[in-house]
């Protein structure tokens, strides 16, 4: 049986622990978290948890059956990858001890649609966003001036057009 990419949205109620029991009924199941985020929705007092999961379809199924189960969430929906906009964002801090690094530094930047957010005497920290493949690219381009340090959000996910991950009447 081969392990797959699976994103699940999850709203919940905000409050302290709901993160604990979500992410240690996953490990319970097997299921490898590749990324987690969390955030606040358009409804005052729920939380989306967006998930990135490595784990067999069959597992998943029981997965999702098994957190609608928990008190504090509301909603659980497993989303396809190609019905979805997925986003990351990436801060990097790289170093730029030269005036050329930093220029090109800021070259790729620009490139890649990031921005500089910051600069120190011999380091800049640029953000970028987009998909896996994109910041994977950039990471790999700055590995030649240094790598200083790295910060991922985890994967953000939408779906398309009018489907949407909501709650009625709260």
């Amino acid at each position: 049986m081969e392990n797959k990419t699976h994103y699940i949205v999850a709203l919940v109620e905000d409050k302290p622990g709901v993160m604990q029991r979500v992410s240690g009924l996953l490990s319970r199941r097997n299921f490898n978290i590749k990324s987690i985020s969390v955030g606040a929705t358009e409804k005052l007092g729920i939380s989306r948890i967006t998930m990135t999961l490595k784990g067999q379809e069959e597992v998943l199924e029981q997965v999702i059956k098994q957190l609608n189960k928990l008190i504090e969430v509301v909603k659980v929906l497993g989303i396809e990858k190609d019905e979805s906009v997925i986003r990351e964002l990436v801060l990097i801090k790289v170093n730029t001890a030269t005036v050329s690094a930093r220029a090109e530094v800021v070259q790729y930047a620009n490139i890649f649609r990031g921005r500089v957010v910051d600069v120190a005497k011999d380091s800049m920290v640029i953000e970028i966003t987009g998909d896996e493949s994109k910041i994977n690219a950039f990471i790999e381009l700055m590995r030649s001036y240094g790598v200083k340090e790295v910060a991922r959000t985890g994967k953000t996910i939408m779906t398309r057009g009018k489907k949407i991950v909501s709650i009625k009447g709260k």
